[in-house]
């Protein structure tokens, strides 16, 4: 268990963790297949999305709305159809409207009775910027790639957040959803590290072999550990 006392700063992955991105990718991305006349399931969808970002990502810096637009050319490319324009802003232009998980703004709001929150995300700013209006929440950081140029599992977002904090790293634990993109390199820094594991998790990210600290099934279960009666 953590010793919960240690820890001044809580940092949140966004989208998977307090947002609910698989539902948004399966959906815009589904409205598109089945345009064109093509069946996915659910899962081959978040499977086909997990295995295309990080390639996309890998070639090279792009703001994220240019990545989403090249994961769908690439989908388009590898299931043999023509993207439209709007084919290909589907998913930028829906993701400030993915849903947040029925648990998240309760739970937020507790921990940030207790302690400081930041977020650390694979976006841009102006995405972002539509999500934290739905949150509601005041974050005290907010670390985006489009600050950083670059992608988790990349260390640039962790080294920013570490100057912003200012704090050491044994004060810092960090929450997410993906073991691929934030426990993976939380590991690498020493930094503690939650992994909500949601029990209808669709498969919308790589897997990885990195090691939790913790588990917990959803936030509110965190929020219980972290802010104790």
């Amino acid at each position: 268990m953590l010793d919960v006392d240690r820890f001044q700063w809580v940092s949140f992955d966004c989208y998977g963790t307090l947002i609910d991105w698989e539902t948004g990718i399966a959906t815009a991305v589904d409205a598109v297949l089945t345009s064109h006349g093509i069946r996915k399931s659910r899962a081959e969808i978040l499977a086909l999305f997990a295995d295309v970002e990080p390639r996309v990502q890998r070639a090279g810096y792009l703001e994220y709305r240019r990545v989403l637009r090249r994961v769908m050319a690439v989908i388009g490319r590898e299931l043999g159809f023509q993207p439209t324009e709007s084919d290909l802003a589907c998913l930028a232009d829906a993701l400030p409207r993915w849903p947040v998980f029925p648990d998240t703004v309760d739970a937020l709001r507790a921990l940030q009775s207790r302690f400081k929150l930041a977020v650390i995300s694979n976006v841009d700013d102006d995405l972002f910027t539509g999500t934290a209006a739905a949150l509601g929440i005041d974050f005290e950081v907010v670390v985006t790639a489009q600050q950083v140029r670059s992608y988790k599992p990349s260390l640039g977002h962790f080294h920013t957040a570490a100057t912003r904090l200012g704090v050491a790293t044994d004060a810092w634990l960090h929450v997410a959803e993906s073991l691929y993109h934030d426990i993976a390199p939380a590991n690498k820094l020493g930094i503690a590290s939650v992994w909500v594991n949601r029990p209808n998790r669709g498969g919308g990210t790589r897997r990885s072999d990195a090691v939790p600290d913790l588990v917990v099934p959803d936030l509110m279960a965190l929020a219980r550990i972290m802010c104790p009666p």
